[in-house]
């Protein structure tokens, strides 16, 4: 069974930077998609950045050129670096896989497993 392990969520001053983990086990698939998702509070959860396993990537428009998104093989592991953080990015930030895809990797409706999520939080 797959399970996800987000970390890495905290406090930050806009302007600041934090990097999120993803730590996946128990999956033998060598060709999927993972993906980063957030939620703010009264609001549907969205995607910001995703990747598959031949290294395609894609981002939400309002985090390009501030958030990458990466993945180590070896350490079973995604990343989120998150650099100039803005109030608006405040979110719980949730991981996830799913199947191979080449489009559309920011739908949440593609990912059939989650993580439990990280809380960032970016204070003015």
């Amino acid at each position: 069974q797959v399970q996800l392990v987000e970390s890495g969520g905290g406090s930050v001053q806009s302007g600041g930077s934090l990097k999120l983990s993803c730590a996946a086990s128990g999956y033998t698939a060598t060709s999927y998609s993972m993906g980063w998702f957030r939620q703010a509070p009264g609001k549907e959860r969205e995607g910001v950045a995703a990747i598959n396993s031949n290294g395609l990537t894609d981002y939400t428009d309002s985090v390009k050129d501030r958030f990458t998104v990466s993945q180590d093989n070896a350490k079973n592991t995604l990343y989120l670096q998150m650099n100039s953080l803005k109030p608006e990015d405040t979110a719980m930030y949730y991981c996830a896989m799913g199947a191979y895809s080449t489009w559309t990797l920011l739908r949440p409706s593609r990912y059939n497993v989650w993580g439990q999520g990280t809380q960032v939080t970016v204070t003015s």
